[in-house]
């Protein structure tokens, strides 16, 4: 891909990103009735979205996946955004097994708190590394 390519999809992985985090706070605005499980998911898309932008700028190709380990493993580690294996698996999960009927645990407000400050964590983290790609 060339440079003003990479630059392209990166902004056009940024803004997803951003679209994903506003629609998980919002919706988290919600006091009765909110879809926690769909704020966990767009969490999770922010995050994933946010990774594959620093890969494109990276010049490294992924594979389709929602596997926040696998696309986080492709990063290089200099620039690596820190996530623990738990919020990895979780994020995985809410953009995964959780999205389907089974016999999981209720996901609570706190969950989804919880998974909205992940993507602002690998947000500001990520943007670091995308100097006059991302600003704010």
């Amino acid at each position: 891909m060339l440079p003003d390519e990479m630059t392209k999809v990166t902004h056009q992985w940024i803004d997803r990103a951003e679209e994903d985090l506003r629609t998980a706070e919002y919706i988290l605005i919600l006091k009765e009735d909110c879809p926690f499980g769909t704020v966990c998911f767009h969490a999770e898309q922010c995050v994933e979205k946010y990774l594959k932008a620093l890969l494109v700028f990276q010049g490294i190709d992924f594979p389709k996946t929602h596997n926040i380990p696998e696309v986080l493993n492709l990063v290089p580690a200099s620039i690596r955004p820190a996530l623990s294996a738990e919020e990895q698996e979780r994020l995985t999960d809410y953009a995964t097994v959780l999205r389907y009927p089974g016999d999981w645990e209720p996901i609570t407000r706190e969950d989804a708190e919880a998974a909205v400050e992940t993507a602002r964590k690998v947000r500001e983290a990520v943007r670091r590394h995308l100097p006059g790609i991302a600003q704010g």
